[in-house]
């Protein structure tokens, strides 16, 4: 699974180069976005929540999330007026890191929005990521891919860039492969996150 992505060539994308280009793809008449998530360690500076978790603030950074109610509900209600369906996996390592225990409260306001996201034990793919790992990856319909790409401290670094057709119908059929097989989102997150101390922040 995944093989015509490891095999593609790109095109490296700064940050802003990737935030322009994909607006533009979004607005072009997309029908979907598929999305899937990997990485268990990043650093989202700049965004208030984020900060709080990474001072230790644990209640902070959650009372904090909130802020983003309005911004999300913009961003779905552009999606239904575009007519993009749009989906997420999000792969969970265990233990559970405490980036990702953070950003798994974040994604529950974006569900409780309406977001469709699925998460993924990693046990469970482990026979498929036995000569690599998933890709952390964005498709927007039959037109684009990004490999989202980051910095050797985990801040966003920008994207590579794949228009390759026989890529970007293979990792979306990937995609549609492995999306059925993940786990409602609110189950999961009650189960196996709910119960968790707060975390420690990695700096």
């Amino acid at each position: 699974m995944f093989e015509s992505f490891q095999s593609t060539t790109s095109e490296r994308l700064d940050r802003p180069s990737y935030h322009e280009d994909f607006r533009r793809h979004y607005g072009s008449g997309i029908s979907f976005l598929k999305k899937i998530e990997r990485g268990q360690n990043f650093k989202e500076r700049g965004f208030p929540s984020w900060e709080a978790f990474a001072a230790g603030e644990w209640d902070r950074a959650l009372s904090l999330i909130e802020e983003k109610r309005e911004t999300y509900a913009g961003q779905f209600q552009k999606a239904a007026d575009l007519g993009i369906l749009e989906r997420r996996l999000r792969v969970v390592q265990f233990p559970v890191t405490p980036y990702v225990q953070w950003e798994l409260h974040v994604l529950r306001l974006r569900v409780e929005l309406g977001d469709s996201i699925r998460l993924m034990d990693a046990r469970n793919i482990s026979d498929i990521e036995v000569d690599h790992l998933v890709p952390e990856v964005v498709i927007l319909g039959d037109e684009v891919m990004y490999e989202v790409v980051y910095d050797h401290d985990g801040n966003a670094a920008g994207a590579n860039r794949i228009t390759d057709q026989v890529a970007i119908e293979g990792t979306s059929a990937g995609f549609d492969a492995l999306y059925p097989r993940g786990e409602g989102f609110t189950e999961f997150f009650n189960r196996e996150i709910v119960p968790l101390d707060p975390p420690i922040a990695v700096h």
